[in-house]
């Protein structure tokens, strides 16, 4: 489509990456989410994503879902991840906002932290995409005014 002249190219994409979606992505080949994580734009992520991230996969070979070799190049693609986007510290500002309500609770402590964090980040809502697979932060979210993956 061509562009017209003094058209204004749309707004950059931020995506919030959800622990839930990158798990998907990685461990159960979650296409959609995978697309999402290599689409154009902007990604952002908390320290608790990573966390969460290296716990889910850890586990997953303990479980026997993943072999060693697997877990190998699962922590290998999170540490792509984190090198490619920015990364949002579990400050005291997310923390205070975490422990107050919620427009759909209840809600899990790490759900309200990840909440916490789109928040945080203070781009406006239809510029920012929260990619999650975890219903409870979907629809808070949305309730928020984001926009969902």
């Amino acid at each position: 489509m061509p562009v017209r002249r003094g058209a204004t190219a749309p707004p950059p994409t931020t995506t919030y990456v959800e622990t839930s979606a990158l798990l998907a992505a990685l461990l159960e080949q979650d296409t959609a989410a995978q697309h999402l994580l290599r689409a154009p734009g902007r990604r952002i992520t908390s320290a608790l994503t990573l966390a969460e991230a290296n716990r889910g996969v850890v586990r997953a070979r303990v479980t026997g879902r993943l072999s060693a070799a697997q877990e190998r190049r699962a922590i290998q693609a999170l540490r792509t991840f984190a090198a490619r986007c920015d990364v949002v510290g579990i400050a005291a500002p997310v923390l205070e906002r975490a422990g107050r309500p919620f427009p759909i609770e209840p809600i899990r402590t790490l759900d309200a932290i990840h909440l916490a964090t789109v928040e945080f980040i203070g781009d406006p809502p239809q510029l920012m995409t929260v990619l999650t697979r975890d219903t409870r932060v979907r629809d808070n979210a949305r309730a928020l005014g984001f926009v969902t993956a």
